[in-house]
This record gives structure tokens, sequence and C-alpha cells, in this order.
């Protein structure tokens, strides 16, 4: 794992590539919780940024159809943790709607409702797909 260490005016973030299994999702859940630890979250932030990169890293895992994943966890600027999590699939994840009675098929739903913002970034050679929340601005 990388905990890039910052200078004045930047902000932390750690990043990790692993292999895309389901076994990921623990490690990446894991991550979450040490940076939210290490920079002073709060327990709401973290419950909610392990659930979102449960969520993005289940969905990298099930269709980015590539070896290995990076997961990141970042505070882009005070008050935000920002989770993603980078695949070598250029295809874009939909948020669809399910019928009660679906086994899956949630997952950006809740990525949409528990987030300030989600989005996805094309790169040259797959996507990256990131959440944000709100955090308490002193949390760092």
């Amino acid at each position: 794992m990388t905990n890039e260490r910052v200078r004045p005016g930047q902000y932390p973030r750690q990043s990790t590539t692993v292999a895309s299994e389901t076994a990921t999702v623990a490690v990446a859940r894991q991550m979450v919780r040490e940076a939210c630890a290490e920079w002073g979250l709060d327990q709401d932030a973290t419950e909610t940024g392990t659930l979102l990169i449960s969520e993005i890293v289940t969905n990298a895992v099930r269709h980015g159809h590539s070896h290995s994943v990076r997961v990141i966890v970042e505070q882009p600027r005070p008050g935000r943790l920002r989770v993603a999590v980078v695949d070598k699939s250029r295809r874009m994840p939909e948020l669809r709607i399910v019928g009660p009675d679906s086994t899956g098929g949630r997952g950006l739903l809740l990525v949409d409702a528990l987030s300030a913002r989600w989005g996805t970034d094309l790169l040259p050679w797959g996507k990256r797909v990131w959440a944000e929340i709100e955090t308490e601005a002193g949390g760092r």
C-alpha cells in the first residue's frame, strides 16, 4: 500500500493495487477503516466510506474484467472523503432500477443514495469509479 505523505496544501491519500477477486472487498474495507482512523475521521464517515468502497470494488471485480484493481482512499479537500477503484475495463457502470425480488443490482443505487457525489473517469487504459462524502471539516 502506498501512503502518500503530503506537503503543505495537499491532502492525504492511500492506494494499493490488489488482485481482482472477491477477497479484495475485505482488503479495501480495511484500507478505508485504517485511513479514516489515521486521519481522525468520525465513525459515520468511516462506516459510509467502507460501504461505498465495498460496492464499488464489488462492481469492479464482477464487471471490470481486470486481473487487478487499484483501490484509492483520499481526502481531496477538507471535509471530504473520496474512495475510488481503477480497473482496466472502459465499460461504464450503469445505475439500474431492479425489482423487489432481484438478488443483486443495487450497488450503484446505494452509492448514489449515500454519497454527496459520485462518478466515473475514463482513462486511456480503463476507468476510475469514485464516490465522495462530506466529513467533519476538522477531521484530518
